[in-house]
């Protein structure tokens, strides 16, 4: 794209429409009250199509769009006011969220609150994708409803959750989620100044000859901070994916153990870490259960915590009793010797 891709009343219009979205007024405070409450009954009732909604109603995107423009054109007065709205809506969000866990206290925490508490890099990705996508729909005057669903996840229902985590007192995983929103933020905001700069919404540029060098230096303070979230979210996402491939091989080793009994099988592995020590849990069915040193045979197969904590294999055993036409299946029979 050049400076002539949007043709310049159209660039008066994208202007105006980005500037009235980052106003600070009732309707905006209004709007990101409702879709707190219908993010947060989403995430108490466990349910991704109802926080999903809450973006058509969310206005947050508006301010992020504002910021993005203002650094793009080094409008000093569009960023005070688009950072205010921004600033004002986040309080909105968190507060109404507080309230609503504090009422709510007693309901469990769901997947979709628990899910928002350990961005890595792939929520990151998906950030950018969604400001880049945002800025597009704005510039080419394409309807910013689509885009407000498509990055559903990015703002109000992670600042809801965390929101929700501090009115339990669960301060650890409530920064999780307060990290996630604060990285889609910035994704948000990168992406949408990139994508508006590309665009020839660059006003600034066009009139000092200043090109992608005065670009990076009006946005290098979210260059910056996106530099190292993507740094920290690298670690994050290889402890998930280290997590995961210890958990996959966890539930193999215990398959393939268990299943050399005749009659039993694993129905079930959870895994729990406590201070210096990962527990894994595993529910077996079978006709007889196993010994403890058979336990203790399994456990020593078992690949260490990625963690670093020592393991210890728990088995709950459930008698299973098997029949067809003939009788009982695996009757009196041993549960298979440890090698």
């Amino acid at each position: 794209m050049n400076n002539s891709a949007i043709p310049s009343q159209r660039q008066a219009t994208v202007r105006k429409n980005v500037q009235d979205g980052a106003r600070l007024n009732w309707s905006y405070f209004f709007m990101n009250t409702l879709a707190t409450v219908i993010a947060c009954y989403g995430l108490f009732a466990n349910s991704p199509a109802v926080v999903i909604g809450a973006m058509v109603v969310a206005m947050l995107l508006g301010p992020i769009a504002g910021v993005a423009l203002a650094l793009v054109d080094s409008d000093n007065l569009l960023l005070r006011r688009s950072s205010l709205s921004l600033g004002v809506g986040i309080v909105d969000v968190v507060v109404t969220a507080f309230v609503l866990g504090i009422i709510h206290k007693d309901i469990p925490l769901t997947h979709e609150i628990m899910v928002r508490t350990a961005p890595n890099l792939m929520d990151l990705m998906i950030a950018l994708a969604g400001g880049a996508a945002g800025a597009y729909a704005t510039a080419s005057q394409l309807s910013t409803t689509l885009v407000g669903v498509a990055i559903a996840t990015a703002l109000v229902p992670p600042l809801s959750s965390a929101s929700i985590l501090l009115a339990r007192g669960e301060f650890g995983l409530a920064g999780g989620a307060f990290l996630l929103a604060f990285t889609n933020i910035v994704a948000i905001q990168v992406a949408s100044s990139a994508v508006l700069w590309l665009s020839g919404l660059r006003k600034v540029a066009q009139v000092s000859g200043q090109s992608i060098m005065g670009f990076l230096k009006r946005n290098a303070v979210s260059l910056m901070i996106l530099g190292l979230l993507t740094l920290i979210l690298s670690v994050n996402l290889q402890q998930v994916i280290s997590k995961q491939l210890f958990e996959t091989a966890i539930r193999g080793i215990l398959r393939q153990e268990i299943s050399s009994s005749p009659g039993s099988y694993l129905a079930e592995v959870r895994f729990e870490t406590t201070t210096d020590t990962t527990i894994v849990r595993a529910v077996v069915r079978g006709p007889n259960p196993p010994a403890s040193a058979q336990v203790a045979a399994m456990e020593a197969r078992l690949p260490p915590p990625p963690d670093g904590t020592a393991i210890e294999l728990r088995i709950r055993f459930v008698p299973t009793t098997t029949i067809n036409r003939d009788g009982l299946l695996f009757t009196d029979v041993e549960f298979g010797e440890p090698e």
